[in-house]
């Protein structure tokens, strides 16, 4: 895999997983494109070889959530996303769980070694806005 930068597009795979997405006829289709890519992720067992397109779905459907970043780059898809149901944000919260799962690993195949500890965080940045902490409740503190 050809990468270039720690951006969730930012490497061959992830890239051509945006063309697929621009050359899908149907908002539905495009969906399904992108349930696909988190759903091998999640089941897959042993080495995680099409993570990247994990990743830039994770980062899709996280651009549509409160504190999502939009998707800006050249090398993401150009076509009009469906609104992405709840449950693929879900399921893209466990697929990003299951990269993470082998943070010791994946970093190395890749990023250079320098930038793994930025990658892991984009990785889990993308993780806090699928599934943030639950809220503190309001308190009042007591005397004031």
């Amino acid at each position: 895999m050809g990468t270039w930068d720690t951006g969730p597009f930012d490497n061959d795979t992830a890239a051509d997983f945006a063309c697929a997405l621009d050359e899908t006829a149907s908002p539905g289709e495009r969906e399904e494109l992108v349930r696909g890519a988190l759903t091998r992720t999640v089941r897959a067992t042993g080495y995680l070889s099409r993570a990247a397109e994990a990743v830039a779905a994770a980062a899709l459907i996280a651009s549509q959530c409160p504190g999502g970043e939009p998707v800006e780059t050249v090398y993401g898809p150009k076509q009009p996303l469906p609104d992405f149901p709840q449950d693929l944000r879900e399921l893209a919260a466990a697929a990003l769980d299951r990269i993470l799962a082998d943070e010791l690993e994946l970093p190395g195949t890749w990023v250079d070694h320098a930038d793994a500890r930025h990658w892991l965080s984009s990785i889990k940045s993308l993780r806090d806005v699928l599934d943030p902490p639950p809220a503190l409740p309001d308190v009042p503190l007591p005397g004031l």
